[in-house]
């Protein structure tokens, strides 16, 4: 998949790179970047020389049909794993165990800490469960790691990717040996993924919010959603409108041609 996906996709947008001597030639790493677009899942592990494993919905893997299998096979060839999001902690533990277990292969484990893209493009406050305790669970380094305009390629809606250069800085891995076997405490989970998102704005220049991501797509989706029934309530409130202008002016048009015929008969009597 790197020459059949990562070779075109190098060849046609040319994505710059910075820092990739940070990435170690051998042994586990957790790649953390911000989350952008659906193609940053494409463009690092196109750059890197080694397999870059990410997470994605069981979905992907179990769709029936040739369609599905299609789409299973492709997800696999590119790194992706799957998670089954059953069960009661659902996809957070499924998740947290498959990094732990690609970590313990000696490999490259993928994650974006903001949980889902930015709706906006700026970076949203980290969720602390999957990055933090993979993390101190396994004792492998954090890798932090900025996407640059992958958003402008391919905005939500459009279908023909925009022919432009993205960027991917790559920064100095963070150690967090220091708090093993602290994973399930909350505050160093947060402390860990705060000190990981605070590196990850110094590379990316992103405007940071102290807010899940997450919550600020229900409130935008939310506002869509008030402003679809607000412009739905004035459209029928102005069809309301022009219905009832249109009955006034025919009642009067009605009103008007009674008067006149009134007349016309009072004029006749007269004239007999």
């Amino acid at each position: 998949m790197k020459v059949t996906v990562g070779g075109p996709l190098k060849l046609a947008f040319r994505p710059w790179v910075e820092g990739l001597e940070n990435v170690p030639a051998a042994g586990p790493a957790i790649l953390a970047s911000n989350h952008l677009s659906f193609s940053d899942s494409f463009f690092l592990p196109a750059v890197l020389d080694r397999k870059v494993t990410f997470i994605a919905k069981a979905e992907y893997f179990t769709t029936p049909g040739v369609k599905g299998r299609l789409t299973a096979a492709f997800f696999k060839g590119v790194g992706q794993l799957p998670v089954d999001r059953s069960g009661a902690r659902g996809a957070g533990e499924a998740a947290i165990r498959s990094g732990i277990e690609v970590l313990e292969r000696g490999e490259l484990f993928g994650i974006y800490p903001e949980g889902t893209r930015s709706p906006d493009g700026r970076l949203y406050r980290g969720k602390p469960g999957g990055l933090a305790r993979v993390a101190l669970a396994t004792g492998a380094p954090v890798i932090p790691v900025a996407m640059i305009d992958t958003e402008k390629i391919q905005p939500p809606g459009k279908i023909v990717p925009k022919l432009m250069r993205p960027g991917i800085r790559i920064g100095k891995p963070l150690d967090f040996t220091r708090y093993q076997g602290m994973e399930h405490d909350r505050f160093v989970l947060r402390a860990v993924t705060d000190e990981v998102m605070y590196e990850i704005m110094k590379l990316s220049g992103q405007e940071y919010v102290d807010m899940y991501a997450t919550a600020m797509k229900r409130q935008l989706a939310e506002a869509a959603k008030a402003e679809k029934e607000a412009g739905k309530a004035a459209k029928a409130a102005f069809a309301q409108a022009e219905k009832d202008q249109a009955e006034k002016e025919k009642a009067e048009k009605d009103g008007a041609g009674k008067n006149g015929a009134g007349k016309n008969g009072a004029g006749k009597n007269g004239a007999e």
